[in-house]
C-alpha cells in the first residue's frame, strides 16, 4: 500500500453532501440561504445587546457569545463548501484542512460550554432569584466565557497537533462536507489509538461535564417551576424550557451520535446528516430560539433598525 505523509500532501478532496450534479445548485442556493440567515441573524442580536444599556446583563452577555459563536462555528465550514460547488473544484488545501480542524473542534465545543453556561445562568435566575445580581457578578461571567475561549482553543490544538502526526495513504478522498476529525482518522495508514483515546478521553469528559451542568441546572430548574401556583406560569416556563432543551438535544445528541459511537456502527451518510444538523441547523435556530421570541430582544432590534433608518442631519 502506498504511504504518503501528511506533511507532503498537498490537498484533500471533500466529496461534499452529493454527489449528482443535478442536486448541486439547490444545494447551493439552500445553504447560501441558511449560511446568510445564520450570519446576519446572529450579528443581529450582537448589535442590538451592545447597543441597548438595558441588555447589558449576565443572560445576555452569554447570549451574545453564543451568537458570535453560532455565526463562527458556521463560517468554518459552509463556505468553502459554497466555493467549492461555485468552481466545482472539491480540493482543500493540507495547511485549510488542517485550519478548518482546528476552528470547527474550537466552535463546537465552544457552543457546547455556552449552553451550559447558559444553563447555569438560568438555574441562578430561578432557583435564586434574590441572590442571582450578587453570584452572576460580571467577574464571574467574564470568568466563565474567558475559560470557555481559552480550554477549547487548546482542545482543538491538542486535536489539531495529534492529527498532524499521523501518515495518510494516497487515498485522499474525504467523504464529508468539511475536514471532521473522524473522516480524516479514517484515511490515516497509522494507527489512530493515540488520537481516538483522546476524542474518548478528554473530549469525553469535556462533554460530560457540559451535560451533568445542564440535568443538574435543569433538574433544580423543573422542581422549582412545578412549585410555581400558576398554572399558566408553570406552561409558559415549561415552554421556554423545552425550546431550549429541544436545541441542547439536537446539538449533544447528534455531536455524541457522531464523535462517540463505535466504530463498527459508524456510516459516513449518517455521520454527514448528523454534522448537518449541529453544524447548519442548530446555529439557524438559536436567534429565533434564545431571541427572537424574547420582548426585550426584539424590542432593542425594533430601536436598532429604526435608528439606522433616520437619515443623519
Amino acid at each position: 500500500m502506498e504511504w504518503e505523509n501528511l506533511t507532503s500532501i498537498s490537498a484533500f478532496v471533500l466529496l461534499g453532501l452529493s454527489k449528482q450534479p443535478e442536486q448541486q445548485e439547490v444545494l447551493f442556493g439552500l445553504f447560501l440561504f441558511t449560511y446568510l440567515v445564520t450570519v446576519g441573524g446572529n450579528l443581529l442580536i450582537i448589535l442590538a445587546i451592545i447597543a441597548d444599556a438595558h441588555l447589558h446583563t449576565p443572560m445576555y452577555f452569554f447570549l451574545a457569545n453564543l451568537s458570535l459563536a453560532d455565526a463562527c462555528f458556521v463560517s468554518t465550514t459552509v463556505p468553502k463548501m459554497l466555493a467549492n460547488i461555485w468552481v466545482q473544484n472539491q480540493a482543500i488545501s493540507y495547511a485549510g484542512c488542517l485550519s478548518q480542524l482546528y476552528f470547527f473542534m474550537l466552535f463546537v465545543m465552544l457552543e457546547a460550554f455556552l449552553l451550559a453556561v447558559m444553563a447555569y445562568d438560568r438555574y441562578v435566575a430561578i432557583c435564586y432569584p434574590l441572590h442571582y445580581i450578587m453570584v452572576m457578578s460580571p467577574g464571574l461571567c467574564v470568568f466563565l466565557v474567558s475559560a470557555s475561549w481559552i480550554m477549547n482553543a487548546l482542545h482543538s490544538l491538542l486535536h489539531t497537533l495529534l492529527m498532524n502526526n499521523l501518515s495518510f495513504c494516497a487515498e485522499r478522498k474525504i467523504p464529508h462536507f468539511f475536514c471532521d476529525i473522524n473522516p480524516l482518522l479514517s484515511l490515516s495508514c497509522t494507527d489512530p489509538f493515540i488520537n481516538e483515546l483522546v476524542i474518548f478521553t478528554v473530549g469525553g469528559l469535556a462533554g460530560l461535564v457540559c451535560v451533568l451542568c445542564l440535568i443538574i441546572s435543569y433538574a433544580h430548574i423543573f422542581s422549582t417551576i412545578l412549585k410555581i401556583p400558576s398554572i399558566q406560569g408553570k406552561q409558559k416556563a415549561f415552554s421556554t424550557c423545552s425550546s431550549h432543551l429541544s436545541v441542547v438535544s439536537l446539538f449533544f445528541g447528534t455531536s455524541f451520535c457522531v464523535y462517540f459511537s463505535p466504530p463498527s456502527t459508524r456510516s459516513a451518510q449518517k455521520g454527514t446528516v448528523a454534522s448537518v444538523m449541529y453544524t447548519v441547523v442548530t446555529p439557524v435556530l438559536n436567534p429565533f430560539i434564545y431571541s427572537l421570541r424574547n420582548r426585550d430582544i426584539k424590542s432593542s432590534l425594533r430601536k436598532l433598525i429604526w435608528v439606522s433608518k433616520i437619515p443623519s442631519p
